[in-house]
C-alpha cells in the first residue's frame, strides 16, 4: 500500500459516518431504553389497576369465598335493596366530604390571599402554623382534636368530624391557593384600584378569578381527602355518624362482604362518569 492510500485510509476513517447510520444507531438506543422504560411503566399500571380488576370481577361472584363459583349480580342487590347501614355511611361521607371541602376552600382561599396581599407581624408564623397538619402523623391530630371537643364537652357525632374534616382539609387549599398567588401580578391590582374598583370588587372580579385553578384544584384535593379518611375520624366519630371507611372497618370484623366490592364498582364508575363529563371544564381551568 503506497503513502496515498494510507492518507486516503486515514482521513476516510476520520469523516463522521453518514447521517443514515448515525440515526440508526440513536434509533436502536432509544428503543432499549425505551422498551426498559415501558417495561417498568406497564409493571407499574399492573401493580397499580390489578386490585381494582380483582374487585370487579368477584364483585359478580355468586360466593363470598375468593373461589369463583360463577357469575351473579346478587351483591349487587344486597348492595342496592338491603344494605341501608351502609348506604347510610356512604351519604355521611359524601355530606361531610363536600362540606369540608367547600368550608376549607372558602377559608383557605381567603387565608391564603390575606397572608399574601398583606404584610403583618405573624405572617411568617402563621404560614408555617397553618402546614403543621400535613406534616404531623394523623394519630396524633386525632388524639388531640378527640381531647379537645371533649373538653369542650362536645358530643362526638357529625359536627365533630366536620370540624375535623375543615382542619386537615385548610392547609391543602392554602397551599395550592399560594402557589397560584406566588405567579400573580399584583400590577393588575394596582390597575383595578387606579381604574376605581373597591377592595370587594377587586377580590371577586381579579384576584379569584385569577386564583380559580389553585382553588379548584384545593376544593377537589380536599374531597379525595376527606372521603377516604380513616383515622382521624375514628376518634371524633360518634354513635350513628359512621362513614364509609368507618363502616367498612367494622365490617371486617366479621369478614369482607363481597356488597363492599359491588360498592366500591359504582364508586368507581361514579368517579369515571364524573371526570369523563367534567374533562372539558377541568382543561379550561388548567389552561388558565
Amino acid at each position: 500500500m503506497n503513502f496515498k492510500n494510507i492518507v486516503r485510509n486515514m482521513i476516510t476513517s476520520l469523516k463522521p459516518p453518514p447521517a443514515g447510520e448515525a440515526a440508526r444507531h440513536a434509533r436502536r438506543a432509544y428503543r432499549q431504553s425505551f422498551s426498559f422504560s415501558q417495561t417498568i411503566f406497564i409493571a407499574t399500571i399492573v401493580f397499580l389497576f390489578l386490585p381494582l380488576f380483582v374487585l370487579i370481577l368477584y364483585s359478580f361472584n355468586s360466593s363470598k369465598g375468593m373461589n369463583w363459583t360463577g357469575f351473579s349480580l346478587v351483591w349487587y342487590e344486597q348492595l342496592f335493596f338491603h344494605s341501608k347501614g351502609l348506604w347510610n355511611a356512604f351519604w355521611h361521607s359524601i355530606f361531610i366530604a363536600i362540606a369540608s371541602a367547600v368550608s376549607a376552600t372558602i377559608i383557605g382561599t381567603l387565608g391564603a390571599i390575606g397572608v399574601n396581599w398583606y404584610r403583618f407581624r405573624l405572617r411568617s408564623y402563621i404560614q408555617t402554623i397553618s402546614f403543621l397538619p400535613m406534616i404531623l402523623p394523623e394519630i396524633i391530630i386525632g388524639v388531640s382534636l378527640s381531647i379537645f371537643f371533649t373538653g369542650l364537652k362536645m358530643q362526638l357525632g357529625l359536627g365533630t368530624i366536620l370540624i375535623a374534616h375543615i382542619s386537615f382539609n385548610l392547609p391543602f387549599v392554602f397551599l395550592m391557593v399560594m402557589a397560584r398567588l406566588d405567579e400573580f401580578d399584583f400590577s393588575v391590582i394596582e390597575a383595578a384600584h387606579d381604574l376605581g374598583a373597591s377592595e370587594f370588587q377587586t377580590l371577586i372580579k381579579v384576584t379569584v378569578p385569577v386564583c380559580m385553578p389553585g382553588i379548584v384544584s384545593g376544593f377537589l384535593t380536599a374531597v379525595t381527602i376527606s372521603l377516604e379518611d380513616f383515622v382521624i375520624t375514628y376518634f371524633v366519630t360518634g354513635p350513628g355518624s359512621s362513614t364509609l371507611p368507618i363502616y367498612i372497618y367494622s365490617a371486617i370484623r366479621f369478614g369482607v362482604s363481597p356488597v363492599i366490592n359491588a360498592l366500591s364498582v359504582v364508586m368507581i364508575l361514579g368517579t369515571v362518569l364524573l371526570t369523563f363529563l367534567l374533562r372539558n371544564f377541568l382543561k379550561y381551568i388548567a389552561a388558565k
